[in-house]
């Protein structure tokens, strides 16, 4: 049985340092790194074999981190992922203090609101967004479960979570919305 509290705090640890870890999030399992660590952001793109023209996006555990990492108003938001059950990425204008690979040329970026257990705990620990892509290679599909994650990527993290190893439940990816600057909204993935 994982010591969750002991799986997290290691998982914030490598993270703080720069680390890449591999953890379960609120759809399939993910990569990340600290959001706000340029060179973290551009060894994620490495592992994944991902053109850095391919946004990644965030996961924040806590609607303030909106306010904080864009200049969106985050009520807007809350109307829209309010409206499904579904994770909901929302693209919103206007990023800020975060690595500047992760904001896309019409200064957007993506984030989700998690609310699964483990990567919001990693977020909060963290005190960051954290960096959230599915853990493959890029062009192969995505791992829902833990098993389908690839030992090139399993061995390119500094830290892989051990939480949710043993699921069997297979999430589907998020929904997609873009806030547009004049305050309309694009439906990219229903």
């Amino acid at each position: 049985m994982t010591d969750l509290a002991k799986d997290i705090s290691s998982a914030v640890a490598v993270l703080r340092k720069g680390g890449i870890i591999v953890y379960p999030t609120d759809t399939v399992w993910g990569i990340g790194c600290d959001a706000c660590n340029s060179e973290a952001v551009r060894r994620v793109f490495e592992i994944k074999r991902r053109a850095d023209s391919k946004a990644l996006i965030t996961l924040v555990a806590d609607g303030e981190d909106v306010a904080r990492y864009t200049s969106s108003d985050f009520s807007a938001a809350m109307k829209l992922i309010g409206e499904s059950r579904r994770p909901t990425t929302v693209i919103y204008p206007g990023a800020k203090g975060l690595a500047p690979e992760l904001i896309a040329d019409d200064g957007s970026v993506g984030i989700r609101l998690t609310s699964e257990a483990v990567s919001a705990a990693i977020c909060r620990g963290l005190g960051r967004p954290l960096v959230s892509t599915s853990a493959n290679i890029s062009g192969c599909p995505a791992p829902a479960l833990f098993g389908e994650i690839s030992e090139e990527i399993l061995d390119a993290a500094d830290y892989v979570v051990e939480a949710r190893r043993d699921d069997v439940s297979a999430a589907l990816p998020s929904r997609i919305m873009k806030i547009e600057p004049d305050g309309s909204v694009t439906v990219i993935r229903p």
